[in-house]
């Protein structure tokens, strides 16, 4: 993709795009985001694969670093970090600081993008109901919510005593749950049961870069959300 500005995005929905994008505007970078059709499989076509051959969202190439191309999107993070934020927006000085904030973002990676994908997974998109899976990853993503409430009830960032990369990395993943999985749920409540992560990621989200950010892709996400319910609709007619 030719583009006139100093990075391209690749990816437009899903929650690890989401999240590189809304570093991205907290740095006050400027970018171009190329649609990759993950719902017709563009992700897995020759083109996105010289990109990344993973054949996963979101990959980032950086036009003023020789097209140097990188995936994996908290690595994308990192990367941004250590190139566009000298001024410290989003990262930490020091030198223990830094580790932690790999640290979230490990966790993150490891611990919150993998339980909530399958949860939405067997919750949304599998073709039958499978009870136990439901069940399991339910469980799992509360425990990601109690690792942060047990932190967040003891401090207000995540790193340093103040807001880093590592508290915006859990925005897009808790954003999908709240929206697509425990919208209506009877017997969650987020405000009540998880106070502190609560407060918490209100104040996140109601940070100018993040709202322009959940603005984009909260579009966007709702027309996957459409064309997803009327594939599910002609499956069942078919039938």
């Amino acid at each position: 993709m030719t583009s006139s500005k100093p990075l391209t995005l690749y990816g437009h929905i899903g929650p690890n795009p989401y999240k590189v994008a809304m570093v991205i505007e907290e740095l006050g970078l400027e970018y171009d985001i190329a649609d990759i059709d993950i719902q017709n499989g563009a992700h897995k076509q020759p083109a996105f694969l010289e990109l990344n051959p993973n054949g996963r969202v979101p990959a980032l190439v950086d036009h003023t670093n020789g097209d140097f191309t990188i995936w994996e999107s908290n690595a994308i993070i990192q990367y941004l970090l250590d190139k566009y934020d000298p001024e410290h927006k989003l990262s930490v000085t020091d030198a223990n600081d830094k580790y932690t904030l790999l640290q979230w973002l490990f966790f993150q990676a490891s611990g919150q993008g993998p339980y909530y994908g399958q949860l939405f997974w067997f919750t949304r998109s599998h073709p039958e109901p499978v009870p136990s899976a439901i069940e399991r990853y339910r469980k799992e993503v509360l425990r990601v919510l109690g690792v942060l409430e047990s932190v967040l009830s003891k401090q207000e960032w995540l790193v340093g005593g103040q807001f880093t990369a590592a508290d915006l990395s859990f925005v897009s993943w808790n954003e999908g749950a709240f929206t697509f999985v425990f919208k209506g749920d009877e017997v969650l409540d987020i405000q009540r049961q998880f106070p502190a992560f609560y407060k918490w990621h209100q104040k996140i989200t109601a940070r100018p870069a993040v709202k322009r950010c959940a603005e984009q892709w909260g579009k966007a996400m709702a027309e996957a959300e459409r064309v997803r319910l009327e594939r599910v609709a002609q499956a069942k007619a078919a039938q």
